[in-house]
């Protein structure tokens, strides 16, 4: 037997017999109730820090990389694998190291990694190409956190390995759903106590002094568990008392259930993230129902029941593949969040209610918690990694909903005990059949509508992209669009005739098509223009004039290219920096534009960092003294006027919004644009008399690198 399995073989229970000989500060078995506190007060204060940090170093990182939601992802897709790692770790330190062994090296590896605090990311990190960020992106998390993540993931299971060694075979598992519980607080506690009230260097510095503090924790407990190693006299070891071996069948259960669940928690994130905006509280709200569904199944009262929560599956999973499959509630922000949330939550208490029905003797504990997180290191690759590379859309979400039926299915007709196996209810087995299996057939359909029609489908690290054909009928003519998502990012009528002309946000009485031909009327217009789309605003330039898109998606400027052709047939001089805006401006010598306009969108998503106060100092430098700022504000969910106007109130501009209606003979878009200049008289033009002063709002504090607050301008 390997060295230190023998904790795991102890008995359940203890000695009611000694109960009267113990004194009133200990427990049964004669454990100190300081010694208990302190295992329990090193978990949670791990477990918090464990999932404080995540937000906190994807929101520093954030910029640097596009702003982009599957940041997040790829985010997510490290603190997994580490999570594995660490849980490794702890299951080869736990069965193949004495007492004194774990404790010598679990502390020389705690004071190693207090040499990379404060976790603050270098900036040599940031991306200076358009190679795929995410080798990067975990590059960056390795150097910056990984030595402190593995540790903190480590505690869990070892802790609980060491407080089953030191009372005897006490069931550790009420620790698991205490972590949980620090790790729920940790993320409900940051969008409302940490990110709008704390800068990120301070956010930084604060969570490295709580991570020394836990280091110090851990270090005592590793001391305290080498002195308690010893069984007292008369405890035997009960190898009887674990039980036959799990089977093999068992422990894929234990990696199949997880990997349903982290899978559906990445892909829902996804689908929320890229139509409103990579926000740390949209990343925050699934992670936390998904800790939330491990507190209630790993509690001691076990909340999971299964019959209930089967009939509150197939309705959950039935509203969400409707809901893929419909776009009847598309514009309405609440209901799809509160559907998706809702129903995510039902699946994450079913996946991890059954993992929590399998819960394995104290013996197989690290074993267990292994298989645990590699379940979620899998489904996290699943959609961060292979995802992006081997589908043409967004597919996860419907193949994890599918996931999920598939498990429920194997749970109600194959496992040990079910009435179905056994023949009975007949009726309830035929519903639940028909449920699956339409469910299923819808599945299939949305993925098929997704590509069919399309000349082009694909997809890389910044999300999928479509572009299709659609006959006007008619009066119409027939155009040519651009998808992201379920988002127009352009679209080009095919008749000839038409074809130079702009269309859907850009058309001439736009606010940035205003600013464009007014430009004109001084000199030829050097423009700069942050997001390409189908390069609809190439159709303004003439000979003489220089456009320069920027574009950090290079499937975007192919398509852009080869599928459109306002770039080809643009008499202006066209070219193309890609890569994130923010970062090429910030490498550039000031290009002195006559307009620069903004409107790098994903879906609805708004990279934040390109309207913080740092973002429009930058615009500035670029633009001519009397150059034009254009921001492109129309968004379904978000009201970002005040957010530019503090803004242009923090550089002494004037700024003014124009808004237009939809036009469909012209396939203009009804939209909004807002101009800042601090050009004399700009507003006073014949052009702009219907441009309008912001609306006066409550004070919004200024949005800064440090300092976003995406809740005060939900619409």
């Amino acid at each position: 037997m390997p060295r230190g399995l023998e904790v795991g073989s102890a008995h359940f229970g203890y000695h009611k017999h000694l109960d009267h000989e113990l004194p009133a500060n200990t427990i049964p078995n004669g454990i100190p109730r300081h010694l208990i506190l302190h295992f329990a007060c090193t978990i949670f204060l791990s477990a918090f820090l464990l999932f404080q940090v995540q937000p906190l170093i994807a929101r520093l990182i954030l910029p640097w990389f596009g702003g982009s939601a599957a940041v997040w992802a790829t985010c997510m897709l490290f603190f997994q694998v580490v999570l594995l790692l660490g849980y490794l770790y702890a299951h080869w330190l736990t069965n193949w190291l004495s007492p004194a062994r774990q404790a010598q090296l679990h502390m020389g590896l705690l004071a190693l990694s207090l040499l990379v605090l404060p976790i603050m990311p270098n900036p040599a990190w940031k991306p200076s190409g358009a190679a795929n960020p995410t080798l990067g992106i975990l590059g960056l998390l390795a150097v910056t956190v990984g030595l402190p993540y593995l540790l903190l993931s480590t505690t869990g299971p070892l802790v609980q390995a060491w407080y089953a060694r030191v009372t005897h075979g006490r069931l550790p598992y009420r620790l698991f759903a205490l972590s949980n519980f620090a790790s729920l607080l940790a993320l409900l506690s940051y969008p409302p106590l940490v990110e709008p009230y704390l800068a990120s260097r301070t956010q930084a510095i604060a969570w490295s002094a709580g991570y020394a503090l836990f280091a110090a924790l851990a270090a005592l407990a590793g001391l305290r568990t080498r002195r308690r190693a010893a069984l007292p006299a008369g405890d035997a070891i009960v190898d009887s008392a674990a039980g036959p071996s799990p089977s093999a069948g068992e422990r894929l259960m234990w990696i199949a259930l997880p990997a349903c669940a982290s899978a559906m928690l990445l892909a829902v994130t996804n689908h929320l993230t890229q139509d409103v905006a990579s926000i740390p509280f949209l990343w925050i709200l699934p992670l936390a129902l998904y800790l939330l569904s491990f507190v209630l199944s790993f509690d001691a009262a076990g909340w999971y029941r299964r019959w209930p929560f089967m009939v509150a599956l197939a309705l959950a999973l039935s509203g969400m593949t409707y809901r893929l499959w419909s776009d009847e509630y598309l514009s309405e922000l609440k209901p799809t969040i509160i559907l998706y949330s809702a129903g995510f939550f039902v699946c994450c208490m079913f996946c991890h209610g059954e993992l929590s029905r399998r819960k394995p003797h104290p013996r197989h504990l690290t074993s267990f918690y292994l298989m645990m997180s590699l379940g979620g290191a899998l489904g996290g690759v699943f959609v961060a990694v292979a995802a992006p590379y081997f589908f043409a859309g967004n597919f996860e979400l419907p193949i994890s909903i599918a996931l999920c039926i598939l498990l429920a299915l194997h749970v109600l007709f194959h496992e040990a005990g079910s009435p179905f196996r056994q023949g009975r209810l007949i009726w309830a087995w035929c519903l639940f059949a028909a449920i699956a299996a339409g469910n299923m057939g819808i599945l299939v359909k949305v993925v098929r509508e997704w590509t069919a029609g399309a000349r082009v489908v694909t997809r890389n690290f910044y999300g999928g992209l479509r572009v299709s054909d659609e006959d006007g009928g008619d009066d119409e003519p027939a155009t040519r669009k651009l998808m992201h998502g379920n988002i127009n990012h352009g679209e080009q009528r095919l008749d000839p005739s038409l074809g130079k002309e702009p269309t859907t946000y850009y058309c001439r009485d736009s606010g940035v098509g205003l600013a464009l031909m007014e430009a004109r009327t001084r000199s030829p217009v050097r423009a700069g223009l942050i997001g390409l789309g189908a390069g609809t605003l190439a159709a303004y330039g003439l000979a003489g004039d220089y456009f320069r898109f920027y574009e950090i998606n290079p499937s975007v400027i192919r398509l852009a290219t080869t599928e459109f052709s306002y770039t080809r047939d643009s008499a202006a001089r066209i070219e193309f920096a890609l890569g994130d805006a923010r970062l090429s401006l910030e490498r550039e010598a000031p290009q002195q534009f006559d307009v620069l306009a903004v409107d790098a969108f994903s879906g609805d998503s708004i990279p934040v960092h390109l309207l913080t106060r740092e973002a429009f100092a930058l615009y500035f430098r670029h633009l001519k003294p009397d150059g034009v700022l254009a921001v492109h504000i129309s968004n379904r969910y978000l009201d970002l006027r005040p957010v530019v106007r503090q803004a242009a109130l923090a550089f002494g501009k004037p700024a003014r919004e124009i808004d237009t209606e939809d036009n469909d003979s012209r396939s203009c878009f009804g939209c909004t644009w807002v101009l800042v200049t601090g050009q004399r008289g700009y507003f006073g033009r014949p052009a702009f008399e219907l441009a309008a002063p912001l609306k006066a709002t409550p004070v919004l504090p200024i949005w800064t690198d440090d300092y976003s607050n995406l809740f005060r301008i939900l619409k």
